[in-house]
């Protein structure tokens, strides 16, 4: 059996990933067939295309690889329901969008998987904490 060499973790968009940077530079070095590793992620993101998606990589000693893909980054989910291209510059402090409550339900239970939480409403606390702070205000 393989034995796991290294970890990496990257957000690349859905359905986009080519050999070029920033995915060549990373994965280049430990060894792994580039146009293979595209090929795998590019199929099983096609239908999330547009979103930018972490993944996490698992390389073994024999060149093999695993991935795990990830929900999209909360800030990316906040953006896309706000209409935002980016959040606050100032924080809390300036409010540059609103968001409803069921979107706010949208995000966390999209994000729930991937959160240190086991309740929807737990998720909604850490979604709204970060809408918060990127200038996002929710509304009831």
């Amino acid at each position: 059996m393989a034995e796991l060499v290294k970890k990496i973790n990257l957000q690349i968009s859905a359905g986009k990933a080519t050999p070029a940077p920033p995915v060549g530079t990373v994965l280049g070095p430990v060894g792994i067939n580039l146009q293979e590793f595209c090929t795998k992620y590019n199929d099983a993101t096609r239908d999330k295309m547009g979103d930018i998606l972490p993944v996490e990589i698992s390389v073994f000693d024999d060149r093999s690889f695993t991935f795990i893909i990830k929900t999209p980054p909360t800030a990316f989910l906040l953006k896309k329901f706000a209409k935002l291209k980016k959040g606050s510059a100032k924080g809390k402090n300036e409010v540059v969008a609103t968001i409803t409550k069921n979107q706010l339900k949208e995000i966390a239970e999209t994000k729930l998987p991937d959160l240190n939480c086991y309740t929807v409403e737990e998720a909604m606390k850490i979604v709204a904490g970060t809408a918060l702070n990127m200038g996002i205000k929710v509304e009831d």
